[in-house]
């Protein structure tokens, strides 16, 4: 009888064995249906950014090379500035001077005036 009991343990403890086995099959099945499910989506969004970024690689180059275009004008500009900017220079600087001659000329003018005042009370 011990025997017997041996035997229908052994027999009942492999049975549990072969469902606990395979209950962890479709567990294991499971979730690799659902990692199939995830890398799909995955895949699936990553076709649709790779899309996007083909979309809008073309704008990105024209937008780059107007931003481009824009800085070289910048610089021509402010080549330009600096070179008005010294040409505003020596303009004021001769007008500067200018402006000492006219002062001078004025000194020359009131002295020539005073004279010929001076020779007209002779007359």
């Amino acid at each position: 009888m011990s025997t017997i009991l041996i035997i229908v343990g052994g027999l009942v403890l492999l049975a549990l064995i072969g469902l606990a086995l395979v209950r962890l099959r479709r567990l294991r099945e499971r979730r690799r249906e659902q990692l199939r499910t995830e890398v799909a989506g995955h895949r699936q969004e990553a076709d649709a950014h790779a899309s996007k970024a083909q979309e809008l690689s073309p704008k990105a180059d024209s937008l780059r090379n107007e931003a481009d275009r824009h800085s070289e004008k910048a610089e021509e500009h402010a080549a330009l500035a600096q070179e008005h900017e010294a040409r505003a220079s020596d303009l004021t600087d001769r007008a500067g001077k200018t402006e000492e001659r006219v002062k001078r000329e004025g000194e020359v003018v009131r002295r020539h005036d005073e004279k010929a005042t001076e020779l007209e009370k002779d007359l």
